[in-house]
């Protein structure tokens, strides 16, 4: 006779992921469920675009309608207890002000968003205008904001050239309204060959504190590490750590998943292993 179990009938702690699919699975939206998964959360998706890609390039991008993009965040939050929203790729400013409106509605306990505005070549994929709308009407409903250097500089108008500058553009950062600001600074140079993450948050009290999270340098192109921190970041957040803890487990997570990571394709990219990086919080 089969051996069967019985499943567990309470709600699970769920996330949702507003971003792009990665037909290569190693980023975007794949990126974000597997990170849910391993992590124990149960993950909805909302997709703001689809994209023919894999690990030597992008091909083909499909935008599909605002309408349809309201209708699955709206079917999410019917039905499941979502504790954190992940918004990643958002294709235009339309889109990011349909994004805006529906979690105005919905009101979920945490916001991480990574503000996919600069490709891995350095070529910008917002325009000017969408760039405004997300300053405008993401930044300030966000619990925690995740961008790398470029896409600070982007934010901010300027450059980032040292640690000092990241903890001025962490402050000014805040100023725009999230309430806690992740920089990723694998984009600069250290003389440790260390990479330097900055974390800068409010208190209760209304105080910034700071937060610097180091990790050694992998000599690798990766595929999907903005994603993966992004999405580990807010299961940590459903699952109740404070911003600071998160933020940390977060980073470890994505550091062991590079550490295991594979080269599915026949690019030279890494994709994260996220079994791997996720059986070391068992």
């Amino acid at each position: 006779m089969p051996h069967t179990t019985s499943p567990r009938h309470e709600r699970p702690v769920s996330a949702l992921t507003i971003a792009g699919s990665d037909s290569g699975g190693g980023a975007g939206i794949q990126a974000d469920l597997k990170t849910f998964a391993a992590h124990a959360v149960h993950g909805c998706s909302a997709i703001a675009a689809l994209t023919a890609q894999h690990t030597r390039g992008v091909t083909a991008v499909h935008v599909p309608p605002v309408a349809f993009l309201r209708a699955q965040i709206d079917a999410c939050f019917d039905d499941f207890d979502i504790r954190a929203v992940k918004i990643g790729m958002l294709a235009d400013a339309t889109v990011i002000a349909a994004v805006a409106t529906a979690l105005d509605q919905h009101c979920p306990p945490y916001i991480v968003l990574d503000p996919v505005m600069i490709a891995t070549s350095g070529a910008r994929l917002l325009a000017d205008d969408a760039v405004e709308a997300l300053r405008r009407r993401l930044l300030p409903m966000s619990s925690v904001l995740t961008p790398n250097l470029p896409e600070a500089e982007a934010l901010l108008g300027r450059g980032i050239h040292d640690a000092d500058a990241m903890r001025t553009a962490c402050d000014d950062l805040l100023a725009l309204g999230p309430g806690a600001v992740l920089l990723k600074g694998g984009h600069l140079q250290t003389t440790d060959e260390s990479v330097i993450d900055l974390l800068a948050w409010r208190t209760d009290e209304g105080d910034v504190l700071h937060r610097e999270i180091r990790h050694p340098r992998l000599r690798l192109e990766a595929h999907g590490t903005g994603c993966t921190l992004s999405s580990a970041l807010a299961a940590q957040l459903a699952l109740g750590l404070r911003m600071d803890e998160a933020t940390l487990a977060a980073s470890d997570y994505v550091y062991r998943g590079l550490l295991a990571g594979t080269r599915p394709g026949r690019g030279d990219l890494v994709v994260l292993d996220h079994i791997g990086a996720g059986q070391a919080d068992a």
